[in-house]
């Protein structure tokens, strides 16, 4: 199963990619990249193992090892040692599938956080979200794309090989697993990478990403359901060339048990595609000249009480503390003004309040949405300096406006 996902949009599989999801209605800054077994750093970019891969890798060599006693029962129990090599094997490929999403958008210039292999396949977690529907549907595409070449250039192997043999069974088994990859990956509903080219092909004829998204979101719900019935019932009805005398009651549990697994990963997939569609249609609401609030220059020395009086003569919200030549040192910190009972104000410098400022804590007026968040995110603070193109002073920007205009902008419904 592939997970293909940009700036926020992740996609589940076996391949796939998730962009930084803010939690709890509120932006959040970054992870930095984790979760797992660090296995190397491919053109740049992290590539982790998930502790969940363990389990499915062992549950990979348990399977293909009882299907290996079928076909080859004079390997005994070293046919665990070849399911063990097909897991991996099988994983390198997801790896592959992966790269190639990756390696796409680092050509469009859209940074890759990291690559993770997981319980049901692997994660490209981009962060930017492609610029055109073109780009959209290539970088959702090579993926796919990939794992039927590997299905081809396995299928060429076993050309090379004696059938009935370990290299043949191994060779048959890695094309038929990249075939359903790439099959189930091309399915065209959300989380998955055909989710992704049915939402470019939408976005192109509508010119809006947002119709794209809300398309093949809703495709994505109905393969979940469709995953969640129609799965056991192949099974159950020889679609996957069962016989239906030889299905036992266990079998019939754990295929119902595999069909809710993956319809919870779609389903929960398509509706964090959709969340972060309505999210980037309302980022651009966010802007920091609307946000900041206006600030008075007050010197280190100026008792708090003195510097209140004055922002409230200038209907200001906000203090900045100035050299003698009036360039901004220190933001005064708001929870800190707070803190200080109102009968101490006047015995209390606001320097003593203040927090030195930062080169990241400097930014323009005239970031908005998403850049505006990433600059925020890259030096955390409580507040900002706003400044003007020319350099002067504009205001003060609080971290928590910001996060209340993001709630509000997420709770409206998308145009």
């Amino acid at each position: 199963m592939d997970e293909s996902g940009d700036s926020g949009q992740p996609q589940p599989g076996a391949g796939g990619t998730d962009p930084a999801a803010p939690e709890n209605g509120k932006p959040q800054r970054p992870r930095e990249p984790g979760g797992g077994l660090l296995m190397g750093r491919p053109f740049g970019v992290p590539v982790y193992v998930a502790p969940s891969w363990f389990l499915v890798a062992a549950l990979i060599t348990w399977v293909f090892g009882g299907q290996l006693e079928r076909v080859l029962p004079e390997l005994g129990t070293a046919r665990y040692l070849v399911s063990l090599f097909f897991a991996i094997a099988f994983y390198a490929s997801v790896l592959v599938h992966e790269l190639a999403h990756t390696v796409v958008a680092l050509r469009y210039k859209l940074p890759v956080r990291r690559i993770q292999l997981q319980f049901f396949g692997g994660v490209s977690e981009i962060e930017k979200e492609s610029e055109t529907p073109g780009r959209e549907f290539l970088l959702a595409f090579v993926g796919p794309l990939l794992s039927l070449v590997l299905a081809g250039v396995f299928y060429l192997g076993m050309k090379f090989v004696e059938p009935g043999t370990v290299p043949g069974v191994l060779l048959a088994g890695l094309m038929i697993s990249n075939l359903i990859v790439a099959a189930f990956n091309l399915l065209p509903g959300l989380p998955l990478d055909g989710g992704r080219m049915l939402r470019a092909v939408v976005w192109k004829i509508t010119g809006r990403p947002m119709s794209g998204t809300v398309a093949a979101a809703w495709v994505g719900r109905a393969l979940a359901v469709s995953v969640l019935i129609g799965l056991p019932l192949l099974t159950q009805t020889g679609g996957f060339g069962n016989n239906t005398d030889d299905i036992s009651g266990m079998d019939t549990v754990t295929d119902a048990l595999l069909a809710a697994i993956l319809c919870a990963i779609i389903w929960t997939g398509a509706g964090n595609s959709l969340r972060m569609a309505r999210l980037r249609e309302h980022l651009p609401e966010l802007r920091a000249r609307t946000l900041t609030r206006r600030a008075v220059p007050v010197e280190a020395a100026t008792p708090l009480s003195e510097a209140l009086r004055r922002a409230n003569e200038a209907g200001a919200r906000a203090l900045v503390v100035v050299d003698g030549h009036g360039d901004p040192k220190a933001v005064v910190r708001e929870a800190a003004i707070g803190s200080v009972p109102e009968h101490r104000r006047p015995w209390v410098a606001v320097s003593t309040l203040a927090q030195d400022l930062t080169d990241g804590m400097k930014i323009s007026v005239e970031l908005s949405g998403e850049t505006l968040l990433d600059t925020l995110r890259a030096s955390p603070a409580t507040e900002y300096l706003v400044l003007e193109e020319t350099g002067e002073i504009y205001g003060v920007l609080s971290t928590a406006d910001v996060e209340r205009a993001f709630v509000a902008a997420m709770a409206r419904p998308a145009a």
